[in-house]
């Protein structure tokens, strides 16, 4: 289901370079303790000479191009900013999933050069005792974005369809409600002669693919502040997120509001094909003729595609696929 990218090994021959990095993060470290400015530069380039210079070009080359891929986009995102600010339209996006699936890093790619006056990122923590007597989706209303804004939600409203039914943190009744009500909550949003434009994102992970980032997390002391509550229960519970999931889809997704799964075990191709989503939602004056602002398909998939996918896989081995 979820796709990791092929690397051209041509161009990129060097398997594991985060592990072989790491390796030589730590030979550097032992080969300078002790020495002067002068003599750190001439140790760090013999080890360098030594044996691990194709290495880290390599991967420093490989970054590079990921990061140039995207600027392009990244410009066009700037001028929809404008074109949205000209005609005094909103922008909604939503970014649900998976955790650990590539939510939050999408999001900076997104918005990196963005005019930081019309945008906002929204991350809400848990609601206080007066908000959860109050209803579940006015704590975000109060966030919406202005004319000529963009907010995005880093998770949503959904919380309420799939981290909170798992977790116990609604009851059953809450949750039905939810997914009954939150469609007309939403026609009600768009209901300003186009004014709003709502997009609606769900990231997507192998367990696989999680489990080896939730262990980076684990590892790393710059990462660590990433592991919530939901994380260290979140491959134990798989499969329950998984059916949480198809109910939310087959309840939320409609023709006028739907969903697009983002297949993010390569990260990369995730940020580069929400950007041609985002940009696909508008059309905005000055759009680029050279770009290819075709959405891939096995790393973008319509929600009504993704209930197919899922069922088929229920039939074929007995549950629902991620």
């Amino acid at each position: 289901m979820s796709r990791k990218r092929t690397l051209d090994k041509s161009k990129y021959p060097i398997q594991n370079l985060p592990v072989q990095l790491k390796c030589l993060a730590t030979e550097v470290e032992s080969t300078i303790q002790g020495a002067d400015n002068e003599q750190r530069v001439q140790k760090i380039q013999s080890v360098l000479k030594n044996k691990k210079r194709e290495e880290i070009l390599q991967d420093v080359l490989e970054k590079y191009y990921n990061s140039q891929e995207l600027k392009p986009y990244q410009a066009e995102l700037i001028k929809m900013q404008r074109h949205l600010e000209r005609t005094q339209k909103k922008m909604v996006v939503l970014f649900d999933g998976r955790d650990a699936s590539g939510k939050g890093g999408t999001i900076r790619r997104v918005t990196r050069y963005m005019n930081e006056k019309r945008y906002r990122v929204v991350a809400l923590g848990k609601p206080s005792e007066h908000q959860k007597t109050e209803l579940h989706i006015k704590r975000y209303i109060e966030h919406f974005p202005r004319a000529g804004e963009i907010v995005l939600f880093d998770r949503s409203w959904y919380n309420r369809a799939l981290v909170e039914p798992v977790m116990g943190f609604c009851t059953r009744k809450q949750y039905k409600r939810f997914l009954k009500k939150v469609i007309f909550y939403e026609q009600n949003f768009l209901e300003d002669e186009g004014r709003t434009i709502l997009l609606k994102l769900y990231f997507s992970v192998t367990k696989e693919e999680q489990n080896r980032r939730f262990e980076r997390r684990k590892n790393d002391p710059l990462r660590k502040w990433k592991l919530s509550e939901v994380d260290l229960q979140a491959q134990e519970l798989w499969h329950e997120f998984t059916l949480r999931k198809f109910k939310m889809l087959k309840s939320t997704h409609t023709q006028l509001m739907p969903w697009y799964i983002i297949r993010s075990c390569d990260k990369h191709l995730a940020r580069r094909e929400t950007m041609k989503l985002i940009l696909n939602s508008v059309g905005y004056i000055g759009r680029s003729r050279k770009l290819n602002f075709t959405t891939d398909p096995e790393i973008v998939i319509p929600g009504d595609r993704e209930l197919q996918l899922m069922r088929k896989q229920k039939r074929k081995f007995g549950d629902y696929s991620s």
